[in-house]
């Protein structure tokens, strides 16, 4: 049996291979995307328009407070008079599912592991139904998808952009239709259920001919399952169509946001681009790296944004592409490990005299 001190002692070890995880991942993600940093200018010699980065830093604040405020709706819509919470904890509460999913995220490849976690952490904290706290990590995911898809709708419907770049357009194709894959198979599932399971059939049957699948019966049975699971849990906020359109609408508010960062980026260290193609350079490139099974999508953002921000001179785009990541990717995984020190904090605060000594914790 393990005692008191052998359960502190695994406690801290677990910890700080944690931190170090953390550290690793930033540390080898900021050297692959700029440890060549040979051109980059002195940072003494940059002329920065410094007030330009305000409005971007506006941008991604707005685009924060619009997904939290996504699972403030959610969690107010699920509260029941068994599960009654205080205003500051639901705010704390959707905060801390947001960011900490974000950081997840950010630090697993394919971005796989937010989402589990947010379910996890939900269900653990949130004192929801089980079935309230699956669905709405899984339909602010959804949400979000689709928001994305129709800030790049409105972004390609004029054409324009497929001028710039042939095979960055082809790419950014590919990846809107992993965008649009979880969106459309719910869909189908709960409109169309039959005709959607012959097509996970078709998919599954071609992979496998391809050897792309190994076991395709096994692979049919879990893409049936998680698109299930998915649709079920859809269906419990679709029952509140207000709701759903609200999430929905702050999900594109979200998406637009964080897509006109760059142009402000740009503009601080004196790019010049106009905003709409600015725009929907950013969503192109955006969708193009989406499937890039990398932690936070390392290398391949750092490589497409150059379309982005190759209008500045050569000593000034790591600067650019450095300030731009911040906004989009350290910040997560930074912020991520606070939240969890203050958790630790909370928590110790929060014990009652003697737990300590007793290796409550």
């Amino acid at each position: 049996m393990i005692s008191e001190k052998q359960k502190k002692w695994r406690k801290w070890v677990l910890t700080g291979i944690f931190v170090a995880i953390n550290i690793t991942v930033i540390v080898v993600t900021a050297i692959n995307e700029f440890g060549n940093s040979s051109n980059a200018a002195e940072l003494s010699e940059v002329k920065l328009n410094w007030w330009m980065l305000l409005p971007a830093t506006i941008c991604f604040m707005v685009a924060i407070l619009a997904c939290v405020l996504k699972y403030i709706l959610m969690i107010r819509e699920s509260l029941t008079p068994e599960t009654k919470m205080a205003r500051r904890q639901i705010w704390k509460m959707s905060w801390r599912v947001l960011m900490l999913g974000r950081y997840y995220d950010n630090v697993t490849p394919a971005s796989i592991g937010g989402q589990p976690f947010q379910i996890y952490y939900m269900r653990k904290h949130s004192g929801l139904e089980s079935g309230h706290s699956t669905s709405i990590p899984i339909f602010a995911m959804i949400a979000s998808q689709v928001g994305f898809l129709i800030v790049a709708f409105c972004c390609l419907a004029s054409g324009e952009i497929f001028r710039e770049n042939p095979a960055l357009i082809v790419t950014s194709i590919i990846g809107l239709l992993f965008y649009a894959f979880w969106p459309v198979m719910v869909a189908g599932t709960t409109f169309l259920p039959k005709q959607t399971s012959q097509f996970l059939q078709f998919v599954v049957k071609v992979l496998a001919k391809i050897k792309i699948v190994k076991k395709r019966e096994a692979a049919l049975e879990k893409v049936e399952r998680n698109v299930t699971r998915y649709a079920d849990s859809v269906k419990v906020i679709l029952k509140n169509k207000w709701l759903s359109a609200r999430v929905i609408l702050l999900s594109v508010v979200y998406n637009f946001l964080i897509s006109v960062i760059p142009y402000f980026v740009l503009k601080a260290f004196g790019g010049d681009m106009d905003f709409f193609r600015c725009l929907a350079t950013t969503v192109v490139v955006t969708s193009a790296v989406y499937f890039v099974p990398t932690p936070g999508n390392a290398g391949a953002a750092e490589g497409t944004f150059y379309a982005v921000f190759s209008s500045l001179s050569t000593g000034y785009v790591f600067w650019a592409m450095l300030v731009w990541r911040f906004f989009t990717y350290y910040s997560y995984v930074i912020v991520g490990p606070l939240i969890y020190l203050h958790m630790h904090i909370e928590k110790k605060h929060n014990q009652k005299p003697g737990e300590h000594e007793k290796g409550i914790v």
